[in-house]
């Protein structure tokens, strides 16, 4: 997931409808013939497709333009010209397209979905539809109307059963390496992951969820500081979060309270997901100073201690959060 790109911009352009056919019938025994202009055909659409092999919009980050071909103008005997040709988007599961004005356009939830983001021009009608009594040989015909353009901003919400909450340093990288076969960079200084690493955690009998590690709530990223908002939407999508706080923090407690209230800030839905309390590098831990830790907290919010290092309490990690998935 180094690659891991979550916002793309493309412009995009529909297809201009066709025009239709003022021709009027001549033929050899028919001196007086009538209008048989046929209709133009629509131009063609931009359509944003779901496509379950891809993980991220990596394949689009070159993309800066898409063009949907234009309808074919109608002709004689009544001939409707042919429609543009449309033009695919291919996202993954979880991508939300939105228009300049940052309006939600639509949202991919499966694979094979196909949402048309910019419609093509109509085809104009032919002059066979403006014949009438005291009109028999109208000479005009519709022009085709024009496609849409714009700039179209895709967002993709990474989707995962558990979603990692924590300031940076947090162990976030260090649990998901330790859990599963993810790669993610560890280093020991602050906002090491820049881009969300998604893992798969095998669980027993073969079972296994996905966990993501997302980078670093800082105080303040509701607001949109340091990379905040960026990161806070991948959030929304989890059905578990685990709150992370370090064992050497000064203040336990009063941190799960500010990762909690960047949260509410930014979506006050967010806190009614399933939230599960952990102290990570628990590995610097002796009993009573667990003991004193999860005294911080109130009876509902006891906290879960581990190591990724030690892997340490893993096993007990996994089990509750197996449970609280599937109980």
């Amino acid at each position: 997931m180094s690659n891991f790109v979550d916002y793309v911009k493309i412009h995009c352009k529909s297809g201009h409808g066709g025009a239709g056919s003022a021709h009027l019938r001549r033929e050899k025994y028919i001196p007086k013939g009538g209008p048989d202009g046929g209709d133009g055909g629509r131009g063609g659409h931009v359509i944003m497709r779901g496509n379950a092999q891809e993980w991220t919009l990596l394949p689009l980050r070159y993309t800066r333009h898409v063009k949907a071909e234009r309808g074919e103008n109608g002709g004689k005997n009544q001939l409707t010209g042919a429609y543009g040709a449309d033009v695919y988007i291919n996202v993954p599961i979880g991508t939300i397209a939105k228009n300049e004005e940052g309006e939600i356009i639509g949202e991919i939830m499966e694979d094979g979905q196909e949402i048309i983001i910019m419609k093509g021009g109509m085809g104009g009608l032919g002059n066979e539809h403006f014949k009438s009594s005291t009109n028999q040989t109208p000479r005009y015909a519709q022009p085709g109307m024009p496609g849409e353009e714009g700039y179209v901003v895709f967002e993709l919400k990474i989707l995962a059963d558990v979603g990692l909450v924590g300031f940076p340093n947090a162990g976030k990288s260090t649990l998901l390496a330790a859990v599963s076969a993810a790669k993610p960079k560890i280093a020991d200084y602050a906002f090491t992951t820049l881009t969300p690493n998604l893992g798969i955690v095998e669980y027993r009998n073969f079972k296994s969820f996905v966990m993501a590690d997302i980078p670093g709530i800082i105080e303040g990223a509701a607001e949109g500081k340091g990379l905040g908002h960026r990161f806070l939407r991948h959030i929304e999508r989890n059905s578990i979060l685990l709150f992370m706080i370090p064992a050497d923090s000064e203040d336990h407690y009063k941190e799960y309270q500010i990762l909690l209230n960047e949260l509410e800030e930014y979506n006050p839905e967010l806190i009614d997901k399933d939230i599960i309390v952990s102290i990570s590098k628990s590995d610097l831990l002796d009993d009573e100073l667990k003991k004193e830790i999860a005294a911080e907290f109130p009876e509902k919010l006891k906290p879960l201690f581990f190591s990724g290092v030690t892997q340490e309490g893993l096993v007990e990690l996994k089990d509750v959060i197996w449970k609280k998935l599937h109980g």
